[in-house]
């Protein structure tokens, strides 16, 4: 006598729902005003991605770079990077280490921390916090000498 047996095992999404998914597409159910109770299988909603920390530190880099009038080429040789992977990292398209990131900004001439600085900022005023520009002195802690 064969016993029938359950499938537990969660099923991976396939169709229109796994491209939706990876397409950052929420689903949600939504009464219609016409039916009362209805209600619709799918609403296609956007959700708002947030941008990448990569990709912010390659806006960053790549501004430096073009700002000084320098080519990819003379920074990815100053830094002993190849050419390709400082431009995906540009792109945002590679994850830098931190090793990777200090070459680059060495090449650069500027410090690692005032590329990270801009970052977060960037990041503050997407998330819509406020950036003081100075640090208040009773955060400070000290006085100031004249």
């Amino acid at each position: 006598m064969t016993q029938n047996r359950i499938d537990v095992r969660p099923r991976a999404l396939t169709g229109p729902a796994a491209h939706m998914r990876a397409a950052g597409v929420a689903h949600t159910a939504v009464k219609t005003p016409s039916t009362p109770g209805f209600t619709q299988k799918m609403k296609k909603t956007p959700t708002p991605a947030a941008p990448l920390m990569r990709s912010e530190i390659g806006d960053v880099l790549r501004t430096l770079r073009q700002n000084q009038h320098r080519t990819l080429r003379e920074v990815s040789s100053q830094a002993q990077v190849s050419l390709g992977y400082l431009s995906e990292v540009e792109r945002g398209q590679k994850e830098a280490s931190s090793e990777l990131l200090e070459a680059i900004t060495g090449a650069l001439r500027v410090p690692l921390w005032y590329v990270l600085r801009e970052v977060s900022d960037r990041m503050a005023v997407i998330d819509g916090a406020t950036i003081p520009d100075t640090v208040p002195d009773d955060l400070l802690g000290l006085e100031l000498m004249s």
